[in-house]
């Protein structure tokens, strides 16, 4: 095991100590993880959705991924020199501040787009349209619900894959549709919807630290 991976598995070590019950899960998380990593060695990008709790949770992974969480990730050398040269003022700043970033949308945002979908079209594919208008061949769609059998979930997960993306689902601990879909399925070992993102959280920062610590560290 290289040094990389050692430091990597530490922050799975630490979860399932914090969490014992989430031992059954070690092995998903780090399919999930390496699926993610991937995704981002090549350039591309995570799409998340859920209803309702689950859909805070999705703003929550894109406000780990999109800035600095554990670490303070510095622009680098050769981009803050492109912005001091582009702006003297305006780039000593930037150069200062910014911070590294891995691409993450939240698809329950976007309010005047769901609603003009919603009112057009066909209400139950809001996130499907917007994982058609966003995604790519490589990227990969994170589906979260507690249930595993949310229908808007199924559909943007269904265009994902017609898309040529990965798909990650994230539920409880009952078999479901969205497991079935699923590349890799994180079903955490509750069945009450609370409890379930209870243990949700602490699975998605462990993904956030591990790929923070992947391209950043």
């Amino acid at each position: 095991m290289s040094e990389l991976e050692k430091r990597l598995m530490k922050h799975i070590d630490l979860l399932v100590e914090r969490y014992p019950s989430l031992e059954s899960e070690k092995n998903s998380i780090i399919s999930a993880y390496l699926l993610l990593e991937e995704c981002y060695v090549n350039g591309g990008k995570l799409l998340v959705a859920g209803n309702g709790g689950s859909a805070a949770d999705a703003e929550h992974i894109v406000g780990e991924l999109m800035k600095g969480f554990k670490m303070p990730r510095k622009p680098r050398a050769d981009f803050a020199e492109k912005l001091m040269a582009e702006n003297q003022e305006l780039g000593t700043v930037l150069a200062e501040n910014l911070q590294g970033a891995l691409p993450a949308i939240a698809l329950d945002g976007h309010p005047a787009l769901s609603t003009a979908y919603m009112n057009d079209c066909e209400p139950l594919l809001c996130f499907a349209q917007q994982v058609n208008g966003y995604g790519k061949a490589g990227d990969v769609f994170l589906g979260i619900s507690t249930s595993g059998n949310s229908k808007n979930v199924l559909y943007a997960a269904t265009t994902a894959h017609a898309k040529g993306m990965k798909v990650i689902g994230l539920t409880g601990a009952k078999s479901s549709k969205l497991e079935l879909m699923s590349d890799v399925c994180i079903k955490v070992p509750q069945t009450e919807t609370y409890m379930i993102q209870e243990l949700h959280l602490p699975v998605y920062h462990c993904l956030c630290l591990m790929l923070e610590d992947r391209f950043f560290g």
